[in-house]
């Protein structure tokens, strides 16, 4: 029952409803949960904890428009991902065995044991419980090192993203990237429950849940401290930052209609309306997402040249691109174009970070069979090199990342896609697939820790939602239709961007070096489990 209830815990604090602080309660109410089981237990337990947690946060997978293939995906991913909570339970519980927790011989799955095993925890001295809380933080961020690249990755919705609207906790990002927030979550979590343990189970220590939790509550208001001094202005005078005005289209197709070829013409002619009301309000670049209008004929592109020419605007949209492998074979393209003022193509970026059986099909070369039972058929390539589309508005030309679809969740993957001089990164995205759900929130949620960690605005263009710019402190700004309508709506909306006057933007340390925060938990989570092995050997 407490696995279920963490779970569920866990699930209602991403978006939507996204309340944050449940968040804080789940790692240790799993951890303690699993006290005194044996091995298999454990597991089963984080296990179960972690499908529920999936099943309801992924619950926009439901929406797809193959309600079987909706079902199946929903629990097939479920259930891949609950086993990272699994193994952390699992992994946690041989570390602390390895701090001495004198479990009983016998263990099983009574609640006797599990209050004997609770006891004997608290038993233990403050220090040695400040070492297992430190170290089972660890292992959560390790485990969410290796979900972000295993099988190509899925890291979506990491314990640190559901704090995605408290900017002055998120801050720590900019140096440990999303798994320092995560980090910290699990290590205040594991720390009050066992606080609460104390108050339980030894009373006369009335002052004794204190001291459990004063390590981490001193180091969360030390970065909450230093988060609000990072999003203080300068005190020094410094130049008016320049403005680019993008305008952002949204048509809001449903993906039902974009397979259908006898709609293309009418999908157009939206986009059209809304980029020539767009054009009105004379932006510098002009957006439109990805994925909503895959190809389009001769006279519809004069016809957004046109328009584009006489606003004298840059254009951004997404397309399919194609070319010549070296086998003679032809190779498709999840692409992002940039269309000079002039009409001309200035750049094109394709997509690298394929969604799997979404844009490619794994091993189909050795198995060729796999493209016939898979809606995509032939798929996708993978581009080889980041985009860098230059700008150029009044007297200053300034530079931009292009990111496509789920390409802005991966950490390490869009750190390494800016280049020294990226001004900013535009993401371009088509949400539809999941109608008006929770996607579309979870996946602004994820994003907004990338403009954290590198320390650049990220703009977001979607087919229907959520269509905004997040600033470099990880903040929502200006969103389509929030307060005037449904941000699902189709629409557009022009931001006035800031960019820096005064040259290159400040690199962060997350943008300077990476995973070094990850890596470490990694490095301590081996060593912890491998001494937790040795001494559980026989002699």
């Amino acid at each position: 029952m407490l696995a279920l209830l963490g779970g569920l815990l866990l699930g209602l604090a991403y978006p939507t409803p996204g309340i944050a602080g449940f968040a804080w309660f789940v790692p240790g109410l799993w951890l303690f949960s699993a006290l005194g089981l044996p091995g298999k237990a454990s597991f089963r337990l984080g296990y179960t904890g972690g499908l529920v947690h999936f099943l309801i946060s992924l619950r926009w997978l439901l929406h797809i428009p193959f309600p079987s293939g909706a079902i199946a995906g929903w629990m097939a991913l479920s259930a891949f991902l609950a086993l990272f909570p699994a193994a952390w339970v699992w992994l946690a519980m041989r570390i602390v065995e390895r701090a001495s927790v004198p479990l009983l011989t016998t263990r099983n799955s009574s609640l006797e044991t599990w209050r004997e095993a609770l006891s004997a925890f608290t038993a233990l001295s403050w220090f040695r419980r400040s070492v297992i809380a430190l170290s089972v933080a660890a292992l959560w961020v390790a485990l969410e090192m290796v979900q972000a690249r295993l099988f190509s990755g899925f890291p979506w919705n990491f314990l640190g993203v559901s704090q995605w609207r408290n900017a002055p906790v998120i801050q720590v990002a900019s140096v440990a990237g999303v798994y320092g927030v995560s980090f910290l979550v699990c290590w205040c979590s594991v720390a009050l429950a066992s606080a609460l343990l104390l108050v339980v189970l030894r009373p006369a220590s009335r002052f004794s849940w204190m001291a459990e939790g004063r390590l981490p509550l001193i180091t969360l208001l030390i970065l909450v401290g230093i988060g609000f001094n990072r999003m203080l202005p300068p005190r020094e005078a410094a130049p008016a930052p320049a403005n680019l005005r993008v305008a952002l289209v949204q048509p809001s197709i449903p993906q039902q209609l974009i397979w259908d070829d006898a709609a293309s013409p009418a999908r157009f002619q939206k986009a059209f309306d809304l980029s020539r009301q767009a054009a009105a309000t004379q932006p510098d670049v002009l957006v439109w997402p990805e994925g909503f209008l895959p190809g389009f004929n001769q006279e519809q592109y004069a016809s957004m040249t046109n328009l584009i020419r006489s606003a004298k605007a840059w254009w951004i949209f997404g397309a399919d691109d194609q070319d010549t492998g070296p086998n003679g074979k032809a190779r498709f393209y999840n692409s992002a174009v940039l269309a000079s003022p002039s009409g001309g193509t200035a750049s094109i970026y394709h997509k690298q970070h394929l969604v799997i059986f979404g844009e490619y099909v794994p091993l189909v070369d050795l198995l060729p069979f796999l493209k016939w039972v898979t809606p995509i058929g032939d798929g996708f390539s993978s581009g080889d090199r980041p985009g860098l589309f230059p700008v150029v508005a009044g007297a200053r030309t300034n530079r931009f990342t292009p990111v496509i679809c789920f390409e802005d969740i991966f950490p390490h993957h869009t750190r390494n896609t800016l280049a020294p001089d990226t001004d900013w990164l535009l993401e371009m995205t088509n949400d539809g697939w999941f109608g008006e759900s929770g996607a579309q929130w979870q996946h602004c949620a994820n994003a907004a820790f990338r403009a954290v960690e590198n320390g650049v605005p990220l703009v977001r263009c979607a087919n229907n939602g959520l269509t905004c710019w997040i600033d470099e402190y990880g903040r929502l700004r200006d969103v389509l239709g929030q307060g005037q309508g449904s941000v699902y709506d189709a629409g557009f909306l022009l931001v006035n961007l800031p960019l820096p006057a005064d040259g290159l933007r400040p690199f962060t340390f997350y943008r300077a070096h990476g995973d070094v925060f990850g890596w470490l938990c990694v490095g301590l989570s081996v060593l912890a489990l491998v001494r937790a092995r040795l001494q559980t050997l026989p002699s």
